[in-house]
């Protein structure tokens, strides 16, 4: 059974980073390169350190995913074909295609349902005030060569947007183009904030972060400075 980490913290602020890693569990072969497990389609690239950044700056509990999304995507629906990708912006994932169903349902009971079950668990014990989900972007997709991606974040949410707008108002206050509602809708992929955040009722704010800014330290630092004043803004604006 794999577990997420938990970083504690004492602020009523819940980060979480559904695609931080790139790990691959053993036992399981997903029959791609190795040097694909670098790319944005195995893994939110820079997200791991910006997530632990943001969790010493604000002092805020995180919990940060420990296994490739190529394995199973902790922010889809089990239920959803998807969980378990056979391809993802054009490529192959050999080792998924025809899974047996007993395997898939191994890698959900193994992995998806443990990760949220510590979401709720978190949640339970430390009901926060403001949850945060931190992800990243490619900038351009190899199967939308057309498709531009401008903006340097983009903020998600369905149907509760109270995070969401004051989130978007702090970053465009700054000057930066937000994406609203891109380069994903959150009113179509937004599984873990839909189970645990507005089932709740509790607000929220999805965070992309496009990844060509997160390739280094200064770039995680400056995005760390960024949301971490982002974060804050939205917080008092519940209050």
């Amino acid at each position: 059974m794999h577990r997420p980490e938990l970083l504690p913290g004492t602020a009523d602020i819940l980060l979480v980073a559904d695609h931080a890693a790139a790990d691959v569990p053993p036992g399981i072969n997903l029959g791609v390169p190795p040097a694909l497990m670098g790319d944005h389609v195995a893994v939110d690239i820079g997200t791991d350190a910006l997530t632990r950044r943001l969790a010493r700056t604000l002092a805020a509990p995180a919990i940060i995913a420990t296994v490739s999304r190529l394995v199973v995507d902790l922010n889809r629906d089990p239920d959803d074909p998807g969980a378990v990708p056979a391809s993802s912006d054009g490529h192959i994932i050999s080792g998924n295609w025809d899974l047996p169903a007993a395997e898939r349902d191994l890698r959900i009971a193994a992995i998806h349902r443990p990760y949220h079950d510590s979401l709720a668990a978190q949640i339970a014990s430390q009901r926060p005030a403001l949850i945060i989900a931190v992800h990243s972007f490619t900038p351009q997709l190899a199967t939308r060569p057309d498709e531009e991606r401008p903006w340097p974040v983009g903020i998600l949410y369905n149907h509760d947007d109270r995070g969401a707008r004051a989130a978007i108002l702090a970053l465009a206050t700054r000057g930066l183009h937000v994406g609203d509602n891109q380069p994903y809708s959150g009113a179509t992929l937004n599984y873990t904030l839909d189970t645990h955040a507005e089932a709740a009722g509790i607000p929220y704010v999805g965070i992309e972060v496009r990844n060509d800014g997160l390739r280094d330290q200064e770039g995680v630092a400056r995005w760390t400075h960024i949301l971490a004043d982002c974060i804050a803004s939205v917080r008092r604006s519940l209050a």
